[in-house]
């Protein structure tokens, strides 16, 4: 009985922290707006720039036969997840600010519930966000697999929480906003320009490649880029491992982490 009675209260407690964060998302409309106009910007001022110089076969051959904004299209939606999703670790510092954290810590609730819920709940929001900008690009390429769309969707959310879940790792450790600020304008820029978003990453110099290879994105940009497109770099059961060890692995982190926070 008593272990049932546990079992219910981590899952109201996972419930009650999705359903927090989608509320707050739903109020929050400039960051909506502010999220959603970034890779909007990038899709059009970026990619439809290039796409008017990438043409001729000699450039499909470099982007798998693909012209460069179906090329680029995966690449953009992943990036607005992944900025959304790393982002979410502002949250607990926002919760840590205005006193909602110790409410968490002192709640008859496990602790590590509270973290996954969480990590739930931002991990979904991002995962609307690229959904949109998704929606956004569709009329704009040429060769998307429609049919792709729902596992591509899959893929991203796993994506999503594995990042998600790293920003509260880093979050959990850190009292001050403007340093997680820091942390997050250092890592993000060469984490999405070195995930294959933007150019193939095949070809580059070796110690780029070291950096590609290793950065938890590049697995996901060229996953969810062979689901619509049916192009990819990395064997697709690599990358969709690949993924889910990282997400697996920084979700068991960022609850250990969340179980040792003080205020």
């Amino acid at each position: 009985m008593m272990e049932r009675e546990l079992r219910v209260g981590y899952t109201k407690a996972i419930y009650a922290m999705v359903y927090r964060e989608v509320i707050r998302y739903k109020r929050a409309y400039s960051r909506m707006l502010g999220s959603l106009l970034n890779p909007i910007i990038w899709l059009i001022f970026f990619g439809l720039g290039w796409a008017s110089l990438f043409r001729g076969n000699i450039f499909k051959q470099i982007f798998y036969g693909l012209d460069y904004i179906t090329f680029l299209a995966p690449g953009i939606v992943m990036m607005a997840i992944f900025s959304a999703s790393f982002l979410g670790g502002v949250s607990m510092l926002w919760d840590r600010e205005f006193g909602f954290l110790k409410e968490i810590l002192v709640a008859p609730a496990s602790r590590s519930a509270s973290l996954i819920g969480k990590s739930l709940g931002i991990a979904f929001t991002a995962l609307i966000q690229g959904i949109l900008v998704l929606l956004v690009t569709i009329p704009l390429t040429t060769d998307i697999n429609t049919y792709a769309i729902l596992p591509a969707i899959v893929v991203s959310y796993i994506v999503s929480l594995g990042f998600t879940s790293l920003g509260m790792a880093i979050a959990s450790r850190m009292n001050s906003m403007e340093g997680f600020h820091i942390i997050v304008s250092v890592v993000m820029m060469p984490v999405v320009f070195l995930s294959g978003a933007f150019y193939p990453i095949q070809g580059l110099p070796e110690w780029m490649s070291i950096l590609i290879y290793g950065n938890p994105l590049t697995y996901g940009v060229d996953l969810v880029r062979y689901l619509l497109t049916g192009v990819n770099a990395i064997d697709p059961v690599i990358s969709l491992l690949g993924i889910s060890l990282f997400t697996i692995f920084f979700i068991a982190v960022s609850a250990y982490l969340f179980e040792k926070t003080t205020i």
